[in-house]
């Protein structure tokens, strides 16, 4: 028998070491995926509220959504867009049924009453309401109840959530129209980089911040630099759509070539996630079920960006013909939206856009 020196035995142990190393990186499971609260709770109490981001926090979305528009003095509020007429009862005050007008937002004619024509006082004057009336009456039933939220208040909000419950939630809002505010002299972008800065809790808490647009993330790139807090989302749409700020300068990159394997590694220059929508990841077939996984999540994480999708919404008519039930297009289905979260959770997904976190935590927790 062979006699061992210490080195010997060093190394040998020092082998052992690296392969129980190795087996446990190999076995090691993948991070859940992240839980985004789609402009709050939004399938149970009208979006982008104080009560729909308490109802999301509650029920365990690591992340909230404000979406970000700007008032006519500059505050950035929280509303899916700048039209307001169907989230708010502007369309009830006489006061301001001159304000009524068609505008041109990202080449579309758009026709309502938006913050951009409104001082933030002024629309604190206002109340939220549901948009999906016909579609959410539990939601609809607080409709009246709460007010506009600038984008300092939200932060303020989700500290004191943060510090009630001991848990850290992270923000991810979107900077709506950017290339639209700034041609009216409203750009959201310093003014955003501003109020992240004047907060604490945003200077240390995880912040994912989402835009349709290119330049405004590129933008934010070269003044924050990488920041462990930070990170810049891009959002993609259908294949053939071109990014709003891309159409208005007359360019023709679309988010089909954004998400390509080489758009992609392009892409990771500038953002750290990549956000498709869900058809994006597995699509519809011609029965209205789920087909083949798309390679985008595979070829996202090969360019070293993760992956988060939008939206899963737990009515009926929003699921895919696999996991609807017989209670007609707009019941709610909760079974079924759990069902469809999982089988996107398994393509390896990082995290996740919902209407309902609660639904989307009883799916990444196996409830």
């Amino acid at each position: 028998m062979p006699i061992l020196t210490r080195r010997d035995t060093f190394r040998a142990a020092g082998g052992m070491l690296l392969a129980t190393s190795a087996v446990r990186a190999i076995a090691a499971p993948r991070p859940k995926p992240l839980i985004f609260g789609h402009r709050g709770c939004s399938a149970l109490r009208p979006e982008h509220t104080l009560g729909s981001y308490a109802k999301a926090i509650q029920d365990g979305a690591d992340f909230i959504e404000p979406d970000l528009v700007s008032t006519r003095d500059g505050v950035l509020v929280a509303r899916h867009e700048n039209n307001i007429a169907e989230t708010t009862d502007v369309g009830a005050r006489p006061e301001f049924a001159a304000r009524k007008t068609t505008k041109t937002i990202d080449g579309m004619p758009v026709t309502g009453w938006f913050t951009e024509d409104f001082t933030l006082v002024e629309l604190k004057t206002l109340r939220a309401v549901e948009r999906l009336k016909t579609i959410r009456p539990e939601s609809s039933s607080y409709n009246g109840q709460f007010q506009v939220l600038t984008f300092d208040e939200i932060i303020d909000f989700t500290a004191a959530e943060s510090a009630a419950r001991g848990r850290i939630v992270g923000l991810v809002p979107e900077l709506k129209h950017s290339t639209y505010f700034t041609s009216i002299g409203l750009a959201p972008e310093d003014r955003f980089l501003a109020r992240l800065a004047a907060h604490e809790y945003t200077r240390r808490a995880p912040v994912q911040v989402q835009s349709f647009e290119v330049a405004n993330l590129r933008y934010l790139r070269r003044k924050i630099g990488r920041r462990a807090n930070i990170k810049l989302l891009q959002l993609v749409g259908p294949d053939a759509m071109i990014p709003p700020d891309v159409a208005a300068a007359k360019g023709q990159l679309t988010f089909g070539e954004m998400t390509a394997p080489a758009g992609l590694r392009e892409m990771a220059t500038y953002a750290d996630v990549v956000a498709p929508e869900v058809r994006g990841v597995i699509p519809l077939g011609a029965d209205g079920k789920l087909g083949l996984v798309k390679p985008i999540v595979a070829n996202a994480h090969a360019a070293g960006l993760q992956v988060v999708i939008w939206t899963f919404r737990p009515e009926n008519m929003f699921l895919a013909g696999d996991f609807k039930n017989d209670a007609g297009p707009t019941a709610r289905n909760t079974a079924g939206s759990i069902a469809e979260i999982r089988r996107y959770i398994a393509s390896g997904i990082d995290g996740f856009f919902t209407d309902d976190p609660a639904l989307g935590r009883a799916a990444v927790d196996g409830v």
